[in-house]
């Protein structure tokens, strides 16, 4: 447990759902504190760090009644009771348990999530990370109640998953002299991959792997040019560059590969989205876009999985279960709105509010700014309902953060921009549109300061907020 007091019962992020303080009632953790949970919640309550007893004066448990991600938590003198609807909402709860100090202040806190998808993504193909540095990325994200992380493994500038059958995808272009400026290489293999993916499921999060196509496969093309309009070599590409490769949507070999692609992908990855991208297919013709996406986008709900494509795909027809995700930075999108007016789930990203790979201002040393600058503030002083015409809160299924690697080379990077806009986004996803406060966030924002410096996390410390 951290080692912060004086807290009020809500100075947690997400903010909860519903807070009810008793002011003259908190609980002490000592070294004899324990906590105790049914056989059914796992290793739920070792995220606490605290010793395990049958009789715990922390005491973890189920609640039916409860819907599957929400939780509820009664803090007394004499201990501390923590209710979930499932054990993913026990471990919620034990999150919001994690934020706070020695002192537990007294009260009863009953949360659940605005969102059922809350996301970030981060693109190891155009600069790789190693599943050791996904794993400490997920355990940071976690503690603000994100549970889905979207992989973008393909790009241009490098393919990031071993393709049985399919060698020079990773040989070649996991190799080195991949990523922007030849800063690879690294690819995962399916062992790899698929510890990751257990590694987050532990943790109550969803990875949602992404292989981009049409566009976005220099890297492909590179490692077999066969699949390229006239067979000849292709020569690599490490700039940023986007919107000039294309698969052949005339070419019968091009989809052969892409079912043997989303096959294992499918057949590794348990949770239930395959992400096929379809974003800036500058150089695809609108018709052969379309043909391409006919074939494609079925193939997914064949392995069992919904498919999720960039806000484009809407040009299309969609499959019944398509998911749209939302990226761009304009007020309206007429496609979008027509998919979701014919019953289809949307998740919202607007760059200019969710992308943290955007400049938090003029002097930042690393990110992008075509979307602009995306403060902490602007990250978190926004509603995903309002923010496109014809997508209100039942056609939302999520709010995701990405976060593109064109600029990234470390781990401190990805820190450094992600934190602290992430907890922005994830109380926007999390926590009831009323009882959000840009004055009340920022100040519990300033707490996690000393927390990250502890634990040797590279923040951004943001003149909006007062550190402490």
């Amino acid at each position: 447990m951290s080692e912060r007091t004086e807290q009020q019962l809500g100075d947690v992020i997400p903010r909860p759902a519903s807070v009810r303080p008793v002011t003259d009632a908190s609980f002490t953790i000592t070294g004899s504190t324990a906590v105790s949970a049914p056989p059914s919640l796992g290793d739920v309550a070792a995220h606490l760090n605290l010793p395990a007893a049958a009789d715990g004066a922390i005491r973890l448990g189920l609640d039916e009644a409860l819907p599957a991600e929400a939780y509820r938590l009664e803090i007394t003198a004499a201990g501390v009771s923590l209710l979930g609807g499932s054990a993913q909402g026990v471990f919620w709860g034990v999150q919001t348990l994690r934020q706070f100090g020695t002192v537990l202040p007294g009260g009863v806190i009953e949360d659940r999530p605005r969102y059922a998808y809350r996301g970030a993504m981060l693109d190891i193909a155009r600069h790789f990370f190693t599943p050791d540095e996904i794993k400490a990325h997920i355990d940071l994200l976690v503690q603000f109640k994100i549970n889905h992380l979207h992989l973008h493994l393909t790009d241009d500038q490098g393919w990031r998953l071993e393709i049985p059958g399919w060698p020079r995808l990773t040989d070649v272009s996991g190799g080195p002299g991949t990523g922007v400026d030849g800063a690879g290489p690294g690819f995962l293999t399916c062992a790899e991959y698929v510890d990751v993916v257990e590694y987050a499921a532990a943790r109550f999060v969803t990875i949602v792997p992404e292989i981009d196509m049409p566009g976005h496969v220099n890297a492909v093309h590179v490692a077999y040019p066969e699949l390229t309009a006239d067979g000849q070599p292709v020569v690599p590409r490490t700039d940023a560059e986007v919107g000039y490769s294309s698969l052949v949507a005339g070419k019968e070999e091009t989809y052969a590969f892409v079912e043997t692609v989303l096959k294992t992908v499918a057949d590794l990855t348990p949770g239930p989205y395959l992400h096929i991208g379809g974003d800036e297919c500058l150089s695809t013709p609108p018709e052969d876009y379309r043909t391409f996406l006919a074939r494609v986008l079925p193939i997914p709900a064949r392995f069992g999985k919904t498919v999720i494509g960039w806000h484009e795909i809407a040009t299309a027809d969609l499959p019944e279960d398509a998911v749209v995700q939302y990226w761009r930075i304009e007020a309206a999108d007429e496609a979008v709105a027509r998919a979701a007016a014919t019953g289809h789930r949307v998740i919202v990203s607007p760059a200019d509010r969710t992308y943290l790979d955007m400049k938090y201002d003029a002097g930042t040393r690393l990110g992008l700014d075509w979307a602009g600058h995306v403060s902490v503030e602007r990250a978190y002083d926004w509603d995903p309902a309002e923010r496109l015409p014809g997508v209100g809160e039942e056609a939302i299924l999520g709010v995701e953060a990405p976060l593109w690697s064109e600029t990234l080379r470390s781990v401190d990077d990805v820190r450094h921009l992600t934190f602290p806009r992430l907890p922005a986004v994830a109380e926007v996803a999390w926590s009831p549109r009323e009882s959000r406060d840009w004055q009340s966030f920022r100040a519990r924002l300033a707490a996690f300061g000393p927390r990250w410096e502890a634990a040797g996390v590279s923040f951004h410390r943001s003149p909006e907020i007062d550190w402490h």
